[in-house]
């Protein structure tokens, strides 16, 4: 088992170690709206979209496939996140993670090097300045290492709409809450401790 960087790791993995569970729900969310297959619904839920699909670089992930399987009904990240067929996609994905020597047993928490890789990746990718120009995969990638920092750029509208981001009222007018910014990508500024379902997550 080694330190794992030599493994390529997909957005939703990245997330994963970075900031946990939700976080790994809002970049395989985002996945499914750049998709055209999820839209957001009444204030704080998301739906399933109902258009065409857009093709991606590449199939959903099983994450991905997952969240889309369980919005048979509209319903919001937290409610996602805790769903059983969700939950039981994360505790896949860190299977492999673990192996890799990424995620350490028994609480699967993100080990010293995993956390040293998502830091490394996060300088080696820089916030983008802007959407234009930037591929499917570019654009989860930006969400997985910059959390809500990257939604408001990327995603602005669908992400508040669909509650991935807050809302904060500044003499009456309603703005983006700007989350603080720790050691993680920005997802309500919660460090991920591993273990349980819970965590700190088309065109516009």
């Amino acid at each position: 088992m080694g330190d794992g960087t030599a493994v390529r790791l997909e957005p939703h993995e990245i997330a994963l170690l970075g900031d946990g569970p939700r976080a790994a729900v809002t970049v395989a969310v985002v996945d499914l709206h750049l998709r055209g297959l999820l839209e957001a619904d009444l204030p704080g839920t998301m739906r399933r979209g109902i258009g065409d699909a857009v093709p991606g670089e590449r199939p959903p992930s099983p994450l991905a496939t997952a969240v889309h399987t369980c919005l048979r009904e509209p319903a919001g990240l937290k409610t996602l996140v805790k769903d059983p067929d969700i939950r039981l996609a994360v505790a896949l994905m860190r299977i492999p993670l673990a192996d890799a020597g990424l995620l350490r047993y028994p609480l699967l928490g993100p080990t010293r090097a995993a956390l040293r890789h998502v830091r490394e990746l996060r300088h080696a990718h820089p916030l983008p300045e802007g959407r234009r120009g930037l591929s499917h995969h570019d654009r989860l990638l930006a969400v997985a290492l910059h959390g809500e920092s990257a939604l408001r750029l990327l995603v602005p509208r669908f992400a508040l709409r669909a509650g991935l981001v807050r809302r904060a009222e500044v003499g009456g007018t309603p703005l983006l809450k700007h989350s603080p910014h720790g050691t993680g990508g920005g997802y309500g500024g919660h460090a991920y401790c591993g273990g349980g379902g819970g965590g700190g997550g088309g065109g516009e």
